[in-house]
């Protein structure tokens, strides 16, 4: 048996037999892997409450034939705790480790900027700076960006012109009026300005965004992600947005 150790995020776990589980885990070097947890359904497990949603471990796994076994695990923090008594922020963080699970596809590829834009993203859910739909867009558009998705924001998307007019989410972001296909949304200046913010990690200008903003904005970015990974995300519809006011 080869053994090896990494840390990393639980993204989700589902039940195997009578007692063990499947843990999903986005590491920092190895990439995603699934790992059986034996036993850990028991009353009198040794190690089952490390192994949740949201929890950062150190893992020590050795390689299975299909699955590796999860033989050690120690808490390096546990995210979850200050989300879970929050709805806003923990169905916030449901949505990141749902789409941290969808864009790292390939199980042992290793994904470093992608799992330090998750911890990134949790650690700055639960410290409550901000509001948890602005955490989570940003986390979006980033993530989208990483995995080479970025959308254009400040040129149009097709002949690169400086003068947008609108966003389509099939040519990739904004577009200028000669480039605009049938049906693109035409969002406020604000909005894509607070887009722009997101992106670059410009909080001063994110929080001071009003409500009605956010609003458009969370609509664009989450039909931008869900478009790109050909697949909707779940946890979205339980996420709470900005009311526009």
């Amino acid at each position: 048996m080869s053994l090896y150790r990494d840390d990393g995020i639980v993204l989700r776990t589902h039940k195997l037999g009578e007692a063990d589980r499947i843990v999903t885990v986005l590491t920092r070097r190895t990439g995603k892997v699934r790992g059986v947890a034996k036993g850990v359904r028991r009353t009198m497990s040794r190690f089952g409450a490390r192994l949740e949603p949201f929890t950062h471990v150190d893992l020590q796994l050795h390689t299975g034939r299909t699955l590796d076994v999860i033989t050690q695990a120690e808490t390096i923090r546990p995210y979850g705790e200050a989300l879970v008594t929050d709805y806003p922020r923990y169905t916030a963080g449901s949505a990141m480790l749902e789409t941290a699970d969808r864009l790292t596809l390939g199980e042992k590829e290793p994904s470093l900027r992608q799992f330090l834009l998750l911890v990134g993203g949790l650690r700055t859910l639960g410290s409550g700076e901000h509001e948890p739909r602005l955490v989570l867009d940003a986390y979006f558009l980033r993530s989208l960006a990483v995995a080479g998705y970025a959308p254009a924001l400040e040129a149009c998307a097709r002949c690169k012109a400086p003068a947008v007019r609108a966003f389509a989410i099939v040519a990739g972001g904004v577009v200028c009026g000669g480039c605009r296909p049938a049906g693109a949304a035409v969002p406020a200046g604000e909005t894509l300005a607070l887009m722009v913010a997101l992106l670059k990690g410009d909080w001063l200008t994110a929080d001071a965004s009003d409500g009605r903003h956010r609003a458009e904005c969370s609509g664009l970015v989450a039909a931008y992600l869900q478009w790109h990974l050909e697949h909707g995300i779940r946890s979205l519809r339980h996420v709470e947005r900005e009311p526009a006011t």
